[in-house]
């Protein structure tokens, strides 16, 4: 039986499928190629929705006619996805692999997920987080939020662009690490060298340095990062260097799944490094790590001030 995780991943894709304006089928189709599990999931949650249509199906006529449209619109979209699904896992999802274009890969708060470039290079894609993807231009990505590593084989030719929002990476043949969040874009360089936009501001990042630009794009700031934090996220580890509570929280939700919230003082600055598995495990252990109190609220672990 799929995890719970995995259930509400399916939830979500049966109610967006059963939806008769649905297009996003790229995306689907990776989500259910990414884990065998995904498929029986999704399956199984379909056919209780057949059960269930057939059913209402075997109700008396004066009951359905009863049903209002808006609730005879939602059950037949529903059988739609059911069909949808059924057709595309006995068809081994073969058209749909043919199809050319953009495609999402997103993952869920604690979960990563490794995608191999063509031509080579590879992007590891952290928790809580969205990437757009080109099936035809390998060389070309949008991080939509959350954060990614990126491994690039350079190509003076032909250069890797990763689009974030307004602004633009360029790739001078290099490891990287990016940060999407409602408060901020950060960019972390390990080898090799990122400009970024080039047509614009023109900023040129080495190894070692990082750049800041805040949401509201007023300018950034250059800085300096320890090359080996740079995506050491990977191994589990998170490390702050004078982040808000606010920012902590964000973090150390999409690294461990298990949701933190900030208050109090949300603008308080924090450094530190933990070890995220620990932290999962028992999310008190960060108190004394961090100098902080952590409570739970019975919805959410709350970190704040001692």
């Amino acid at each position: 039986m799929a995890n719970e995780t995995i259930r509400e991943q399916a939830i979500v894709w049966a109610v967006r499928t059963g939806d008769a304006a649905f297009e996003d089928w790229d995306a689907f189709t990776l989500w259910l190629e990414q884990d065998p599990a995904h498929a029986l999931a999704y399956d199984e949650l379909v056919a209780g929705i057949g059960d269930a249509e057939e059913t209402l199906r075997a109700l008396p006529q004066g009951a359905n006619d009863a049903e209002t449209p808006a609730a005879g619109v939602t059950r037949r979209r529903w059988l739609g996805g059911a069909l949808a699904a059924g057709l595309a896992l006995a068809a081994g999802l073969g058209a749909w692999q043919l199809r050319g274009g953009s495609y999402a890969v997103e993952t869920a708060p604690g979960e990563t997920r490794l995608i191999a470039l063509a031509g080579g290079g590879e992007i590891a894609l952290g928790g809580d987080s969205r990437i757009v993807l080109d099936r035809k231009d390998a060389r070309t990505a949008s991080l939509s939020h959350g954060q990614a590593l990126f491994t690039i084989r350079h190509d003076e030719a032909h250069p890797f662009r990763l689009t974030l929002g307004e602004d633009t990476l360029v790739d001078v043949g290099t490891v990287f690490d990016v940060k999407r969040t409602a408060g901020a874009t950060t960019v972390e360089v390990a080898e090799g060298a990122v400009v970024f936009n080039p047509r614009r501001e023109n900023v040129h990042l080495s190894p070692g340095q990082m750049l800041v630009r805040p949401a509201d794009r007023r300018g950034y700031r250059i800085g300096t990062v320890r090359l080996g934090q740079v995506g050491e996220w990977r191994e589990g580890r998170v490390t702050f260097q004078d982040a808000t509570l606010a920012d902590v929280a964000d973090d150390l939700t999409r690294a461990t799944g298990v949701v933190f919230v900030a208050r109090a003082d949300r603008s308080r600055r924090i450094s530190g490094s933990v070890l995220t598995g620990p932290v999962k495990a028992d999310p008190r252990t960060l108190g004394p790590l961090l100098g902080i109190t952590v409570r739970y609220s019975g919805e959410a672990w709350e970190i704040g001030d001692r």
